[in-house]
């Protein structure tokens, strides 16, 4: 399924139906009066969060969602059937924007949760409504209110525990796949990651969602290379993981480098929970790796993780590392194994 995280859709509610003009006419009753019923409501169009998504790819294809009419009324004060509403089935996660792709209009953050959109037009009143001592055959009815019409912007935020930031090649997509059951595509090659992979990581008996995002470059809050598109796929993760490459010969340039697009992307992104590795310690000697950990040390101004998750070395800690930061009423307690029935 192909990841799409920003889609365009045109919504509009349906108008209500008009009032009709009826008087009752039968047999041997002289003074039938007026009858005309009213018209019913048009249908609203409203969204709601959905377990088992995780792409807006769905609003590619099919952008317009129309609500049904409501039907006019009736003559024998009958009531015009209500239009049928339409619902936005959108995953968790998903922020509905105004047409200026800035206003806020819902954030789809649980499981369940409904807005609605844009309601439906109030159907018109019949003559019978206006019927009075003074106008015992009213002749006038009112028109169904009209429905309304919308353009709005669906943007997903992904729904994670934890958020893996680095440069490309830095080996994020290496340590997913390492610690979870996802297989997002591993290469020598920078910008392997086009779209964020998420992975369930397990530790401890517990359980919890890494998010992958492709890699940061310099200016990327600017619009350069991938990752700037995907950076809010992290801002509602409870901790960051950031990953360094120790074979890079710029190693403290590219911790700075995810650092001052952190900040410069703004919110409260750089102030987030953060905890720095240096990974690919596999292809170093003892003193490359004392020393690289020592000028990472130095230029965060805190404690460091060594890890490779090529060879898998210190993952698990890495993990608890993160576990630690991570609230407990976002944690899922790891389901145990069924035992294999008994055979002879």
């Amino acid at each position: 399924m192909k990841f799409l995280d920003l889609a365009k859709v045109y919504i509009r509610s349906g108008g209500g139906g008009g009032g009709c003009v009826s008087f009752r006419r039968e047999k041997y009753i002289e003074y039938g009066g007026p009858d005309g019923g009213d018209g019913g409501g048009g249908g609203s169009v409203w969204a709601e969060a959905v377990d088992g998504l995780n792409t807006l790819i769905d609003f590619r294809y099919q952008p317009h969602f129309f609500a049904k009419n409501g039907q006019p009324g009736m003559g024998k004060q009958r009531t015009g059937k209500d239009g049928d509403a339409i619902l936005l089935r959108v995953p968790v996660g998903t922020e509905i924007l105004d047409e200026d792709e800035e206003t806020v209009i819902a954030d789809m953050t649980e499981l369940g949760q409904r807005v609605e959109l844009a309601r439906g037009g109030n159907g018109g009143w019949g003559n019978l409504h206006f019927k009075s001592a003074t106008n015992q055959a009213p002749r006038r009815s009112n028109p169904g209110q009209e429905g309304v019409e919308r353009t709005l912007w669906l943007r997903l935020k992904l729904i994670a525990d934890v958020g893996l930031l680095g440069l490309p090649n830095a080996g994020k997509s290496t340590f997913l796949a390492a610690t979870s059951n996802a297989r997002p595509k591993i290469a020598d090659y920078p910008f392997t990651t086009l779209h964020p992979n998420l992975g369930v990581v397990g530790v401890d008996n517990t359980e919890f969602v890494v998010a992958d995002i492709p890699g940061l470059i310099e200016g990327a809050h600017d619009g350069r290379g991938l990752g700037h598109r995907f950076l809010g796929h992290v801002e509602r993760c409870a901790v960051l993981l950031h990953l360094v490459d120790g074979t890079s010969e710029t190693m403290v340039e590219d911790y700075q480098t995810i650092i001052s697009e952190l900040e410069a992307y703004g919110g409260e992104l750089a102030n987030r929970p953060r905890i720095t590795v240096l990974n690919k310690i596999d292809a170093l000697d003892e003193d490359e790796q004392a020393s690289a950990l020592k000028e990472l040390k130095k230029a965060c101004g805190g404690v460091v993780m060594p890890m490779s998750g090529v060879a898998q070395t210190n993952t698990v800690e890495v993990l608890r590392a993160l576990r630690s930061e991570i609230d407990d009423d976002r944690i899922r307690l790891k389901p145990a194994e069924e035992e294999a029935p008994w055979q002879p």
